[in-house]
C-alpha cells in the first residue's frame, strides 16, 4: 500500500513545516527522477515510484537526524498502512544491504539497530528499492546530477569509509540495470542534468 500523489505531497509539505531544509526539494527531485525512469520500464508503476521517491526521507519530519530518520520514516509510514513506502524509507540508505555499510551516525537504540539489521537481512531488493537508491544519488536540492559529482560531494562532507567504493559500485550496478531495461542512458531522461556541471 502507498498513498496517492495528493496525499503524499501534503505529507511532505507538513513534514517540511516541522523540519525545514533542503531535504524537501531533494525529495521532490528524487520523486521526479523515479517517475521518469519507472515510466520507461514496462513492469513498473510510475505513480508508486513517484510516491516512494517523494516520501523516502519522510522520517526527517522529526528533526535533524542521521540513521534515525530511516526508522522514523519506517514507523511513520507503517503506522498509516503504507507498507511499500515504509520499506523504501528503510532500504533507501543502503546500496549495500548491510546496516554497517552506512555513513550516518548510529543515532538509534539497540532495538532499532536490530530491527533495521534483521529487516535488511530478511529481504531481497526489488526494482523499487533499487530505483529509489539510485534516484537518491541522482538528485540534490538543486536538481539532477551525475553520480560522480554526488559521490564526491557526499565524500567531502562525510569522509571516506572502508565500504564507500562498495556503495558506489552497487549504485552503478543499479544504474546499469535500469539502463538495460530502458535501452538508453538514464541521464537522457533527467531534464537539465547538464546544469550540475556549473553548480
Amino acid at each position: 500500500m502507498f498513498p496517492d500523489r495528493k496525499t503524499a505531497l501534503q505529507e511532505l509539505a507538513k513534514a517540511e513545516e516541522l523540519n525545514p531544509g533542503p531535504w524537501g526539494e531533494h525529495s521532490r527531485n528524487v520523486a521526479h527522477a523515479a517517475e521518469l525512469i519507472a515510466g520507461r520500464c514496462d513492469k513498473m508503476d510510475s505513480d508508486k515510484a513517484f510516491v516512494c521517491g517523494l516520501l523516502h526521507d519522510i522520517g526527517r519530519r522529526t528533526g535533524v537526524a542521521a540513521v534515525r530518520h530511516i526508522i522514523d520514516g519506517y514507523d511513520y509510514a507503517a503506522a498509516r498502512g503504507w507498507d511499500e513506502v515504509a520499506r523504501i524509507c528503510l532500504t533507501h540508505s543502503f546500496p549495500v544491504k548491510d546496516i554497517e555499510a552506512d555513513i550516518g551516525k548510529k543515532d538509534i537504540s539497540a532495538a532499532q539497530y536490530a530491527f533495521i539489521r534483521d529487516f535488511l537481512n530478511g529481504l531481497d531488493y526489488d526494482d523499487y528499492d533499487k530505483l529509489i537508491i539510485l534516484c537518491d544519488a541522482l538528485a540534490d536540492a538543486s536538481g539532477f546530477c551525475i553520480l560522480e559529482k554526488r559521490f564526491i560531494d557526499t565524500t567531502r562532507r562525510y569522509g571516506i569509509y572502508p565500504f564507500s567504493i562498495d556503495r558506489w559500485n552497487k549504485t552503478y550496478q543499479y544504474k546499469e540495470y535500469f539502463e538495460a531495461l530502458i535501452g538508453n542512458s538514464i541521464y537522457t531522461l533527467l531534464p537539465h542534468i547538464e546544469d550540475c556541471i556549473y553548480r
